[in-house]
């Protein structure tokens, strides 16, 4: 009898817990069985692993009862990321693999018939894991996995195109000490630059808008757009990005975990790029929050670090929108079912647009000549779709009136995404040296602190706040877009015009 022990990894939601893959030869009846609460493409690497090694040149033990564990039994296991070291168990417990050249590494990787080591996914997760389980780990991956988790620093990764590379790597030391051919370092593709297309200059007229569009940008705020058909709503959010600052390292990291899990995987051109997410108003709760079995992340995940763009916010399910008020106030989601719970964090920017009608053309008529003809009891069940808990938990709520052609014929006006970008990044990093946070994501405690305002301004809040029927969490959202708005002026307390501003961009829809 002989035993063998390879180390790897699962995937569990954005988790990579640690799993042994115990391999065990015995004499008996011929059997391949595989145990360890594996899912049905974990059970079919038998096949998988059978072939490989007979394609690639190495015997197979077709004459001893074959017994893989993956430790621990209760944690669920998917995907063929358990192939290679499979199969490197079964080399090593035969004494073709030298079992001592096996510890302190871990290896994942699927296996074609023909021996190719193909991508797994979630490989950024598993170097993230192995980096905080161990200050210097190896690891050894397929070719293009081994490129993505190269990205985090610290480890010593290794890359394989074919399984027969890794087993000559790994092959016992003859009487004549000759060195065994080692696996390449992997190294990390590097991001092509892109140039920013969208610019903040090409949206004619609507200056209120990119006035509200800088100031969700550089205290990280929610924003409402509302406004007739044409008006220049869908271009705003499409800009948003291109105003953002630039990820940090964690930021770069976190994103693309998260986005390595998902079912279409990282792409390695938009590293340390801020994803732009633009679900159509069909996708289902499960779509944006996440869900199914294994659980996946949803579109808020996928947002992670980024903007998420709801266009024609009231034609989404009720249901779907409900479910975005706990993550706009946490940043994070949690998928709970019978059998398992993920984690995702969701700190993404919230951009909404919407009509104020059925028809779209409530108040348009001086400028398009086009009147409105919904009835007042249409309009204001077209608006309560949007439940007021859900509503007062969005920042801001900006009108983007029609302009006319007189406008839209004119020279572009304003300034450049690069030059609002650029007072972005001052005003972000005044809150960062402040709080270490950005105000939208300022806690309750640390309210008060951060937004200092003299007694004219706290006067002139809460007179405005007992008129309008305010929540506590609308005043404090108000506190937030104020102290914004006095970080772009570079002012260190919160004034009454800053009050006054941020109180503008509360009323384009009235709160329920």
């Amino acid at each position: 009898m002989s035993l063998a022990v390879v180390a790897s990894r699962a995937l569990d939601g954005l988790a990579a817990p640690e799993v042994r893959v115990e391999v065990h030869l015995a004499n008996g009846l011929p059997s391949f069985t595989l145990v360890g609460l594996a899912d049905t493409e974990v059970k079919e690497a038998r096949e998988r692993v059978r072939a490989a090694l007979a394609e690639s040149g190495f015997a197979f033990p077709h004459n001893k009862r074959i017994t893989v564990n993956l430790a621990p039994a209760d944690l669920p296991k998917e995907s063929g990321r358990f192939d290679l070291p499979i199969a490197l168990g079964i080399l090593a417990a035969q004494g073709i693999v030298d079992a001592r050249r096996l510890e302190g590494i871990e290896f994942a990787g699927e296996l074609s018939l023909a021996g190719e080591l193909r991508p797994i996914r979630g490989a950024l997760a598993l170097a993230l894991a192995a980096r905080k389980a161990d200050p210097q780990p190896r690891l050894v991956l397929p070719k293009s996995s081994a490129a993505e988790a190269a990205r985090v620093e610290g480890l010593d990764i290794r890359s394989a195109c074919h399984l027969s590379d890794v087993v000559r790597a790994l092959l016992p030391t003859d009487e004549s000490g000759a060195t065994r051919p080692e696996l390449p370092h992997a190294v990390a593709e590097a991001a092509v630059p892109t140039s920013q297309a969208l610019d903040l200059r090409e949206v004619k007229g609507q200056a209120g808008a990119k006035r509200a569009l800088e100031i969700a940008a550089a205290g990280a705020h929610s924003l409402l757009l509302v406004g007739p058909p044409g008006t220049g709503k869908s271009m705003l959010a499409q800009r948003l990005s291109g105003l953002l600052p630039p990820m940090t390292d964690e930021e770069a990291l976190s994103t693309a975990a998260l986005h390595s899990v998902s079912a279409r995987g990282f792409d390695p051109s938009r590293w340390r790029q801020r994803p732009m997410r633009h679900p159509h108003h069909s996708a289902s709760a499960v779509a944006l929050v996440g869900g199914g079995s294994p659980p996946r992340p949803g579109e808020i995940s996928l947002a992670h670090g980024g903007v998420l763009f709801l266009d024609e916010l009231p034609e989404f399910p009720r249901s779907a929108l409900e479910a975005l008020r706990e993550p706009l106030e946490t940043g994070q989601i949690t998928i709970s079912r019978a059998a398992r719970q993920a984690n995702y964090p969701a700190r993404f920017q919230l951009v909404a647009a919407m009509n104020p009608c059925p028809c779209g053309w409530l108040g348009a008529f001086a400028a398009t000549g086009k009147s409105c003809r919904c009835s007042p009891e249409a309009v204001a069940r077209y608006q309560a779709k949007l439940s007021g808990p859900l509503l007062d938990r969005i920042d801001m709520q900006v009108e983007v009136p029609a302009i006319g052609a007189a406008a839209l014929m004119a020279a572009p006006d304003g300034d450049t995404s690069a030059v609002v970008a650029a007072r972005v990044a001052e005003a972000r990093e005044r809150q960062l040296a402040r709080q270490a946070v950005a105000n939208g994501e300022l806690a309750a405690g640390a309210l008060d602190a951060a937004c200092r305002m003299d007694a004219a301004a706290a006067h002139f809040l809460q007179s405005v706040a007992a008129r309008l029927g305010w929540s506590g969490r609308s005043v404090h959202r108000v506190m937030k877009l104020a102290r914004t708005i006095a970080d772009l002026a570079g002012a260190d307390a919160v004034g009454t015009p800053a009050i006054a501003e941020a109180v503008q961009y509360r009323r384009a829809l009235p709160e329920s």
